[in-house]
Parts: structure tokens; C-alpha cells; sequence
């Protein structure tokens, strides 16, 4: 049986990878570790410029860890620029710098757009860390200006719910 060489696998497997790792969600060290990828079924289509990995999606990267039904990546060129993955739910979770806590997030939906570096969770989207919660339908993040916005301000049609566990907080004076 003869092996084929897959030359975007790396950068499909890549892309996928910062899906979640933002600079704000992730560990610094995160970016440079290894990437493992598992899924039931994985299809690579040079000609339409997509990969889609499907059934038990598993990637890991450092403390990154993602969990989906089905991954979709779609190239412009020899780069990706956007990645789709879906759930029930897609769960994510990655350990910032300086906390003990993983940031856990998960959505039916999650879109990230390379070229704006924006994250969209859709559908019964909650981000947590610890016993602190942010819901909504729609949540938006955008990487590079650290900006979170949901509800109304996300173009979603629920009103967002924040839970703040005061006796999570230490005084930091």
C-alpha cells in the first residue's frame, strides 16, 4: 500500500488549533506544541479547497483541548480562512497564563474567521471559568482587539446572562 503526502494537513490541523487559541484564552507555551488530531473520518479536497473532519473529533494542543461532531476547514489558496465546527455541543477548554482555571466554553457552533481573527459561538453559548458564566445565543470574540460581545451587541436574539461567584475573586490591593 503506498502512502500519499497530504501538504496541508499541517496547516489544516494548524488552523483548526486557533480555532481557540487566542492570546487572551490560551496559555503562551500553547502555540508551539504539538497538534494531535483524531476523528472517525477525515476528507481532504484540494480541488474545493476544504477539509472536513467528522464523527468524535478530538484535537490537543498543550492545554487546548476541542471536542466536535464535525470540523470543517476552508482554503483560499494554500491558507486556511475559516474553520466551522459543530455539536452537540462543540466543547472547548484551554488553561490562560497566570490561573489555575481553564477558560471552558461550548456552542452547537463555533466559526472562526481567519482574515478578522473573530470567533462566533452560536447557539446555547456559554463561556466559564471557574464558577463564573457568560450565556447567550451568540457570543463574539474578536482576538485581536480582546473585545467579547453578545446578545443584542452580537447580533443575537437573547438577552445574555453573567453569573460572578464574588467568593471566586481575590483581592488583588
Amino acid at each position: 500500500m503506498r502512502s500519499r503526502s497530504y501538504p496541508r494537513l499541517p496547516a489544516t490541523a494548524a488552523a483548526v488549533a486557533l480555532l481557540w487559541s487566542s492570546g487572551a484564552l490560551a496559555l503562551a507555551t500553547d502555540k508551539d506544541q504539538p497538534i494531535d488530531l483524531e476523528a472517525d473520518s477525515v476528507e481532504l479536497d484540494e480541488g474545493r479547497g476544504m477539509s472536513i473532519y467528522s464523527g468524535s473529533v478530538v484535537l490537543k494542543q498543550g492545554t487546548l483541548q476541542v471536542r466536535a461532531d464535525k470540523v470543517t476547514v476552508l482554503h483560499t489558496g494554500s491558507k486556511p480562512s475559516k474553520v466551522e465546527a459543530e455539536g452537540r455541543p462543540v466543547r472547548f477548554q484551554q488553561l490562560p497564563d497566570k490561573s489555575t482555571e481553564p477558560v471552558k466554553g461550548e456552542a452547537l457552533k463555533a466559526v472562526y474567521e481567519v482574515n478578522s481573527e473573530e470567533l462566533v459561538l452560536l447557539g446555547n453559548a456559554v463561556l466559564s471559568q471557574g464558577r463564573d458564566t457568560f450565556r447567550s445565543d451568540r457570543i463574539v470574540y474578536d482576538r485581536v482587539k480582546s473585545v467579547v460581545k453578545a446578545g443584542a451587541a452580537a447580533k443575537g436574539k437573547e438577552r445574555v446572562r453573567i453569573t460572578v461567584d464574588p467568593k471566586g475573586r481575590k483581592d488583588k490591593r
